[in-house]
């Protein structure tokens, strides 16, 4: 693809709404790009989306293709009479971010209705201590209505999203929310429709799961249903910034990160490694001592354990409405697969 196809995929893949537990709209606009190379399934029960890429025949290894589909946000849980509403956070948030923020309230009474609303901010002329980020229970979002306005649209329960449209930046990068990991989920659409109509060895799924950033709850359930022989996850990763530790994180163009862990195969981080060198492309090694921290921890170790290795795209600003990537990496990422895909055997 070229980076002006992989721009407007990552637009329609960031743009609808994907808060852990509540990714059906975001499953359905990757599911309108992975039904021109074959079938999908949604999991209205788990949020889960299956694919099944064309010429399945059953008896053949099973190459299972994930990304996590869920984006970090919010969830009402408090109504006040005022109108104000309170949030708990679905995922890691950056508290640093969360005041003064515009925010959109999906609410599901009725037909549903999206609201506008502000996180509202203490003046710090008023504030007895504005130094420290403010914790998720202190914030309270301004929608403008009266507390019986805002329960004719709004419920216990309903999501919230500090917003963020994708956007290009210089050259290759893209900012927008929810990068972590739509970005994941456009490489493997991506590196499946690069081998659209060829014949492999192997059978193709691809998992874009729920609920990872609550506890990779998706993923388990997924492996367990696809049952792989060998399985690559796609994630987002740490790029650098100036004042980041260069041990930690890698430069924003790099390629893509091949994962080593414990809990990973070194078998499929070495062939990942070799093909990359071999194929000229772009990457690094990306080395951590336990398990990793992605959905690769639940589907290694499904039912009796299945050979997995984790591909990751760098970003920058993770978890905040400002992510930013390299399309570059992504579209390396999504090379790397495909040929592998293409040498499979079992």
């Amino acid at each position: 693809m070229s980076k002006t196809d992989t721009f407007e995929l990552l637009k329609k893949l960031t743009a609808p709404m994907g808060v852990s537990g509540a990714e059906g709209s975001a499953a359905q606009a990757a599911a309108s790009e992975l039904d021109k190379f074959g079938s999908t399934e949604y999991d209205a029960a788990t949020g889960n989306l299956f694919f099944r890429r064309k010429g399945w025949q059953e008896g053949r290894p099973v190459v299972m293709l994930d990304a996590h589909i869920d984006e970090i946000g919010f969830i009402v849980n408090y109504i006040t009479d005022d109108g104000f509403l309170k949030v708990s956070s679905c995922g890691g948030i950056d508290r640093r971010m969360l005041l003064a923020q515009r925010v959109r309230i999906y609410g599901t009474k009725g037909e549903g209705r999206v609201l506008d609303g502000f996180t509202a901010s203490v003046p710090p002329h008023l504030a007895k201590d504005y130094s420290k980020a403010a914790q998720v229970e202190e914030v309270l979002i301004d929608t403008g209505m009266s507390g019986d306005e805002v329960r004719e649209y709004v419920c216990l329960g309903d999501r919230v999203l500090v917003e963020n449209e994708c956007t290009r930046l210089l050259g290759s990068r893209v900012t927008s929310k929810a990068l972590d990991d739509r970005a994941g989920c456009a490489a493997l659409i991506m590196a499946v429709a690069e081998l659209d109509g060829e014949e492999l060895g192997c059978n193709v799924a691809v998992t874009l799961t729920s609920q990872e950033e609550v506890g990779e709850r998706g993923a388990k359930i997924a492996a367990f249903i696809v049952e792989p022989d060998a399985a690559i996850e796609v994630d987002v990763s740490f790029a650098n910034t100036p004042d980041s530790d260069d041990e930690e994180c890698v430069k924003m163009g790099s390629g893509v990160m091949i994962g080593i862990s414990p809990s990973l195969s070194r078998k499929l981080s070495n062939d990942m490694r070799t093909l990359a060198q071999e194929l000229s492309i772009p990457y690094t090694m990306e080395v951590m001592g336990r398990t990793t921290g992605t959905n690769a921890d639940m589907i290694s170790i499904s039912k009796s354990g299945c050979p997995t290795v984790t591909l990751s795209i760098p970003e920058r600003f993770m978890h905040t409405p400002a992510e930013v990537i390299d399309t570059d990496d992504i579209e390396n990422t999504a090379k790397l697969i495909a040929e592998y895909l293409r040498r499979y055997t079992s």
